[in-house]
């Protein structure tokens, strides 16, 4: 395990966390986090090293001079915007390895009269137990989760880490109700065949025949050095993803 593993493990077990988070940014309109339109909550670090991560520097816990961000900070920030929101969404770096502050976060909101009609998600790699997903269920309206792909040995290519955890997540809040959207990151020549679109479809399918999907087309734009001499999927690619993905009778949003 590198250290930086050990030191998000001993993050997401601390028992001062739930007031307090290492928070990367606060955008307070969005119109591409959720349904409508979203104040978002970026927490720092993330356990996986993407290929194609456009957000590196999400990726460390604390980098130098970053200080944790009281509740009350982003309670504060939300509250001033909410006439004019929807909903909030907590994302990353990966949101659910500071799952308590989650829960705090959402709950206050919840009790809060200002912002207790907003809706609350969160925006996750999937890549955790089912202990923080029953932690985050009773607070959480919505969980909106990548799958970077259904192969797990191209999962680790892409990511460096197994999407066994990912799948388990998929099924278990597809089984609470609680699944808004499978987000699939595609990379021409290394996801995007019709076998493996097909294979992918067929088994969310299995999982909820009703589920929403939505095509994350890659991007060379803000994307590390490593990423830049990748393909990124042109209109005829988008429009064979849409009708391969939709042939399974998914749902498929926009890309």
């Amino acid at each position: 395990m590198r250290g930086t593993d050990v030191e998000l493990l001993a993050l997401v077990h601390r028992s001062d966390t739930a007031r307090e988070a290492y928070v990367a940014g606060m955008v307070p309109f969005s119109a591409v986090d959720g349904p409508g339109n979203r104040f978002v909550v970026f927490l720092q670090g993330c356990q996986w090293d993407c290929l194609v991560c456009h957000n590196p520097c999400s990726i460390p816990v604390h980098p130098p001079g970053m200080r944790t961000t009281p509740i009350a900070e982003v309670l504060a920030a939300v509250r001033d915007a909410a006439p004019f929101l929807t909903g909030v969404t907590v994302t990353g770096g990966e949101a659910t390895l500071q799952a308590r502050f989650i829960r705090e976060l959402f709950a206050e909101l919840a009790a809060d009269p200002v912002t207790a009609r907003l809706s609350r998600f969160v925006d996750s790699n999937g890549d955790t137990e089912p202990e923080v997903w029953s932690e985050l269920a009773p607070v959480t309206d919505g969980v909106m989760l990548d799958l970077k792909a259904l192969d797990d040995e191209m999962h680790v290519i892409l990511t460096g880490h197994s999407n066994r955890r990912v799948l388990e997540s998929i099924t278990d809040l597809a089984g609470r109700g609680l699944l808004h959207e499978v987000r699939l990151l595609l990379v021409p020549g290394l996801n995007d065949g019709d076998d493996v679109l097909r294979r992918t479809a067929g088994w969310l399918r299995a999982v909820d025949p009703h589920l929403r999907l939505r095509i994350n087309a890659f991007r060379r734009e803000g994307a590390r050095a490593c990423a830049r001499d990748l393909l990124e999927p042109g209109p005829e690619d988008l429009a064979r993803y849409r009708a391969t993905l939709g042939a399974s009778g998914l749902r498929v949003g926009p890309s």
